[in-house]
């Protein structure tokens, strides 16, 4: 027995050793995309100074795009959301608006509020797609299109957009997002300024707490929710540190299903969005586009770029309470491990470049399957704590690479907020996200990890639907008010702290 005892204290040892193996170098890579995002925010707000939107906007060479806005049941935030669009400071732009066979009276809303007639629109590609029941245009504004369809899930609604878009370019936003004036403007840039990119995301940031008149957020205020404060902070490192750095890198694996444009030609080449007509479902349709992208025109040898724009926004609503929080990280990190399922091939292929010898072990080994090292090892260390095993050393060891290291890295996003863009002027707001950077990783950090491991758990047992989401909608004084559907919370800003996923 003495023998078996001491076996198990060995191997508890050799753990704790490994889970501080894990923490040292999964926050070391944090820091390190924090480090090559800080030098180059400076950079791009060097060169935002020189920059005249004006005219760029009148460019002849801007290219038009086509908005896909797909929508199930988001009837308190429809049409003020296609406000929000309809506002947008573009020279040619159009929008489809798809509605997925609502239950709810999206599509009656809108049509009292736009006055849609029929129309006719003829498809530019054949993906496959649930049937489409009627196309209509707005009388009131031309550019606005909104597409009936039998209900087949986002990936499918947004293929529906993707065959009747005949622009080069489309921009996939969630249809209860707001985004600011300015923002197709600058994330259209890396098309202008690179021929080889092929998609770009922005921004996308929490609208909770702000005041939103006539489709626009007027005034940036923090939350009073708290779990809405830790998510901003959260979206902060995720963007500004963690998707800038990948983006630097040319890694970016990751475009957030809330905000990000394409181009029409290489998205349909490569098949379009997952879905069960196509190449099969994901609650992750975003990131497995990104990651097929990559992999089809590196198996085609065409020469592109997938770029992140830190400055275009897009203003979208967090979860509020803790049953809906839960259930959109366990859906985020389903959709990571079934895309990096599906596209297995590509880890360690030097085939696929950087992308199989970097972003792909990274999001692998250290977001996905470090998950049971990260919760197993706080379990082991209380354990050999509670048996007085560990060493003061080893203790200080951990508590520095698995608590103080994650605070040093929330706090450098607040710092690359205030180089960068300022969105929270006020001095109150800031220090209340400093608070939060010190209170997240004493609970909220390991409540999230808890989500996401079932969430990995989920995608290996083969569960597949988003689940029911609660949705409040905007008001002048900030989203609030009653309201419900199903709709798709589906930021994807991150499933870590400083995350990609």
């Amino acid at each position: 027995m003495t023998g078996v005892v001491s076996v198990v204290l060995v191997l508890l040892a050799a753990f704790n050793g490994l889970v501080l193996v894990y923490f040292v170098v999964l926050n070391t890579a944090y820091l390190l995309t924090s480090l090559i995002a800080f030098r180059d925010i400076r950079r791009y707000v060097e060169r935002l100074k020189s920059l005249d939107l004006g005219e760029l906007l009148s460019s002849e060479g801007i290219p038009p795009v086509t908005i896909i806005a797909p929508a199930y049941n988001e009837e308190p935030t429809c049409v003020e959301a296609a406000h929000s669009l309809l506002s947008l400071e573009y020279q040619r732009f159009e929008i489809l608006f798809v509605n997925d066979g609502s239950r709810d009276n999206t599509l009656s809303r809108m049509q009292e509020a736009f006055d849609l007639v029929p129309a006719a629109r003829l498809p530019t590609a054949d993906l496959a797609t649930k049937r489409i029941r009627k196309v209509y245009q707005s009388k009131r504004h031309p550019n606005l299109w909104v597409i009936d369809k039998e209900n087949g899930g986002k990936a499918d609604a947004l293929n529906s957009g993707v065959n009747l878009c005949v622009t080069p370019l489309f921009c996939a936003v969630d249809a209860d997002s707001l985004l600011e004036r300015d923002a197709l403007t600058r994330i259209v840039r890396p098309f202008l300024e690179d021929r080889r990119t092929i998609a770009a995301g922005g921004v996308i940031r929490i609208v909770n707490g702000c005041t939103v008149s006539e489709a626009r957020v007027t005034e940036v205020r923090f939350p009073r929710n708290w779990w809405a404060r830790f998510q901003v902070l959260e979206y902060l490192r995720s963007f500004l540190a963690g998707r800038m750095g990948w983006s630097v890198l040319d890694a970016t694996l990751i475009i957030s299903g809330a905000f990000g444009v394409f181009r029409r030609e290489t998205v349909v080449a490569a098949g379009g969005y997952a879905s069960p007509q196509t190449s099969g479902a994901t609650v992750g349709e975003d990131m497995e586009l990104v990651v097929r992208l990559h992999r089809y025109c590196r198996e085609h040898k065409i020469p592109y770029r997938i770029s992140f724009v830190p400055d275009p926004v897009a203003w979208t609503e967090c979860p509020e309470t803790l049953r809906v929080l839960a259930r959109q990280r366990d859906r985020w990190q389903r959709g990571m491990a079934e895309s990096l399922m599906r596209h297995r091939r590509m880890l360690f292929n030097p085939r696929y470049g950087r992308i199989g010898w970097l972003a792909y072990p990274y999001f692998l080994f250290l977001e996905t399957l470090g998950l049971l090292v990260e919760i197993v090892g706080y379990g082991a260390f209380v354990l050999t704590m509670a048996l007085g095993l560990v060493s003061y050393l080893h203790a200080a060891a951990f508590l520095m690479a698995a608590f103080v290291f994650g605070m040093v890295l929330s706090i450098a996003a607040v710092g690359l907020e205030e180089l960068g863009f300022r969105r929270y002027p006020r001095v109150s707001d800031l220090v209340r996200l400093f608070v939060v950077a010190a209170v997240e990783n004493f609970g909220y950090r390991q409540l999230i990890s808890l989500w996401r491991l079932h969430g990995l758990i989920s995608a290996l047992r083969g569960v597949q639907g988003w689940g029911e989401m609660t949705r409040k909608g905007f008001s002048p004084s900030g989203p609030r008010g009653p309201g419900s559907g199903q709709a798709p919370l589906d930021r994807s800003p991150s499933t870590r702290r400083t995350g990609d996923g």
